[in-house]
């Protein structure tokens, strides 16, 4: 079942004819003209201070957030575990997190009330925004096949053909509408950046979002992308499109990236084209413009505050029993027996997968871990809370 798009629709193209309407100002004298001039100017030098300040209190307001915003609760600065035992890496797998937490004296108050945001939700409706390349149509496919089984709806947007990277309040306040509408016991399903719905007066929903290694997700989506199948599909949903040549298809992940000869394969915190669907730290971090910044602490550091906050689960395949398990405690109105119809079909569940090269030469690998470290730190920081959440409905098995 898809939303009606036609009141979006109607809604764009009126902001397009905004977009060209403008008042006629009369030619001025040369005195008033010199007056405007300074006006103008004064007042350009006040936006941009004003801008400048209000990034950085905006810095300053993520940066002064207890540490609570790290999973374990470390700094971003031990995210990679080198505090735990002395190992590399221990604190960002299951047993190691369960060591950690153990040794560190957090384990026996570790109650699975304290990290579930589900009672927090003030309709039973699920906001799945999903992130592309990290197996959103498998978990999709499974929402569909409970919702059969558990007695609810899920919903799915029409695919536009081009969208923006961030929408804007009105945007916003027009899908919380439209998703209001939608009843209760229903999952809604889009990629899309985190809504705030109560900033709109409409119910909080259940937040639930899936994440996958940040560097093998960009090399996915490279491929992905260069599939003929997919490529076709991308064709027809878009007519203008422009066509590629051989290379496009020929050319590896490792050359493009160290030759740069596609946008795809520049990873560089001033380059704008790095605002698209790649990454998904913007995803979690919502609509605002700073949540465009690629590869930015500040804009981490948000997603962190909003995934601890908001996020009823955010999941991973890469942890498949894990998230199972996570979703069936945490969420059980909507994912009781999702093990058990997972794995009763699980190529069912497998799918939109494209075969490719993961091997990365060294040179490009050190290259993308400086250019994601953040995207990095916020993927570990979501993989150490999943943990967490799991660890405290299973410590006893341990």
């Amino acid at each position: 079942m898809s939303l009606n798009a036609e009141r979006s629709y109607k809604m764009k193209l009126r902001d397009v004819e905004n977009a060209f309407k403008y008042r006629r100002i009369p030619y001025p004298k040369r005195s008033v003209e010199l007056i405007a001039l300074l006006a103008i100017s004064c007042t350009f030098f006040l936006f941009m201070h004003t801008n400048k300040l209000n990034s950085r209190l905006k810095e300053m307001e993520v940066k002064l957030q207890p540490s609570e915003f790290s999973a374990l609760g470390l700094t971003g600065n031990h995210i990679s575990g080198h505090d735990a035992g002395g190992k590399h890496d221990d604190i960002n797998t299951l047993h190691g997190t369960f060591q950690y937490l153990k040794s560190t004296g957090q384990l026996e108050n570790l109650d699975p009330a304290h990290l579930n945001n589900t009672p927090k939700a003030e309709r039973d409706f699920i906001f799945y925004n999903r992130l592309e390349k990290t197996g959103s149509q498998s978990m999709t496919r499974l929402i569909k096949q409970l919702g059969d089984r558990l007695g609810f709806d899920t919903y799915r947007n029409i695919v536009r053909p081009w969208r923006s990277i961030t929408e804007s309040e009105e945007d916003e306040k027009d899908l919380v509408e439209q998703l209001f509408e939608l009843g209760e016991h229903a999952v809604y399903v889009e990629h899309a950046n985190w809504v705030n719905f109560t900033q709109y007066d409409s119910p909080r929903p259940i937040y639930i979002n899936m994440v996958r290694h940040p560097i093998q997700k960009v090399i996915s989506a490279y491929y992905y992308q260069r599939h003929p199948l997919i490529f076709a599909q991308s064709l027809m949903r878009n007519p203008n499109k422009p066509m590629q040549t051989k290379k496009f298809f020929d050319t590896n992940f490792n050359d493009c990236v160290r030759k740069r000869v596609s946008p795809h394969c520049v990873f560089d915190a001033h380059n704008p084209f790095n605002g698209d669907w790649r990454r998904f730290s913007l995803h979690l971090c919502g609509n605002s413009e700073i949540c465009t910044h690629f590869n930015s602490e500040t804009t981490t550091q948000i997603a962190k505050m909003n995934v601890e906050r908001e996020y009823a689960v955010v999941g991973s395949w890469e942890d498949t029993n894990v998230t199972l398990a996570v979703l069936e405690a945490y969420i059980p109105r909507f994912f009781t027996d999702a093990t058990k119809v997972y794995y009763s079909n699980t190529q069912n569940f497998t799918i939109n997968n494209v075969s490719h090269d993961t091997h990365l030469d060294k040179d490009v690998e050190e290259y993308l871990k400086s250019s994601f470290a953040f995207e990095i730190e916020l993927y570990m920081f979501i993989k150490q809370r999943l943990y967490k959440q799991y660890i405290a409905v299973h410590k006893n098995e341990f």
